[in-house]
């Protein structure tokens, strides 16, 4: 819809504000079943692995979508992209009607009833080492995964490229990602220090990118960003899955996924603004001082506070 209001020359701000909206509650609901779901296809044994291969097929996509993205854009306009983009999911439904559900390894499920979203937030309030994996989650998500901010602004203001610029800064990150993502589908189960290192050199990469002085250390620095954020995403969703019992495991990554992205909403208009009124890279200097944040936290609950992960 959005790409025929766009090739119509009908669209407007709005509009664009809506499907926003559309597309973060589909997430809402979309997300956190996918996330569980992975759980049921492979079960709990190989979880770690399943999760870091599923991250790995996702930022592989990412690695070649937003390169040919720019280049329709850049050649036949904005609305042929947001088209084709719809086509897409076809696939990804006739995929679905493929599933062998007789080969799910089906966990316990938490009945739904009267209060069951506030159950779900007592169990995490009961439980130190989740609320410290969300703290660090809420820091990181509001203010350092502003990715499409940070990269089109530097693009954009700093760099003065067009959109296949942009579109090949977004392919290297995913570089980044999809490294990440396969060093951790050949490692083990995730450990605290993974929450840790992550979140630290996520910082480090932020700080580098703010002040790259040119167009490839500044793509350089993405692909560090890129490893430590799918190294501390990957760590969030395992450690929490395995530490959650089965039925409350919906409950749980839905709060993560509430939390991973609800701070978006806070985050990206305080980033936004800081990249308008000071800089592109004073933005990116908030996702480093996120990223530092949440490495402290991390230090002072499970060194300090002694804070084990179940």
């Amino acid at each position: 819809m959005l790409g025929a209001l766009t090739l119509f020359g009908v669209v407007q701000l709005w509009q664009v504000y809506l499907f926003a909206l559309l597309f973060g509650c589909a997430a809402a609901f979309d997300a956190p079943v996918r996330q569980t779901f992975v759980a049921e296809m492979v079960g709990d044994a190989d979880l770690p692995n399943a999760v870091a291969l599923n991250s790995t097929l996702y930022n592989g996509a990412r690695l070649v979508g937003p390169a040919i993205a720019g280049v329709i854009i850049a050649s036949v306009g904005t609305g042929w992209a947001f088209l084709l983009n719809g086509v897409s999911f076809l696939a990804v439904l006739v995929s679905l009607s493929f599933l062998r559900v007789a080969d799910l390894q089906a966990n316990a499920r938490a009945r739904r009833t009267r209060g069951s979203l506030t159950e779900g937030f007592r169990y995490v309030a009961s439980r130190p080492d989740l609320k410290v994996i969300l703290a660090m989650l809420f820091l990181i998500g509001t203010f350092g995964l502003n990715f499409p901010i940070f990269i089109s602004t530097m693009a954009v203001n700093v760099f003065h490229t067009d959109a296949r610029g942009f579109g090949l800064l977004s392919s290297i990150m995913a570089i980044g990602t999809l490294s990440g993502a396969l060093l951790a589908a050949g490692g083990g189960a995730p450990r605290q220090t993974a929450l840790l290192s992550g979140a630290a050199v996520f910082g480090l990469g932020c700080l580098l990118a703010a002040v790259a002085p040119g167009y490839w250390l500044f793509a350089g620095a993405l692909i560090i960003i890129g490893v430590a954020a799918l190294t501390f995403t990957n760590a969030t969703n395992s450690l929490m899955q395995l530490s959650t019992e089965p039925a409350m495991r919906g409950r749980v990554m839905a709060l993560r996924l509430g939390i991973a992205l609800g701070g978006a909403p806070i985050g990206a208009p305080i980033v936004g603004g800081v990249a308008d009124h000071f800089g592109p890279r004073w933005a990116l200097g908030l996702g480093a001082a996120a990223g530092f944040a949440a490495a402290m936290v991390a230090l002072y609950a499970f060194r300090w506070r002694d804070y084990q992960i179940r």
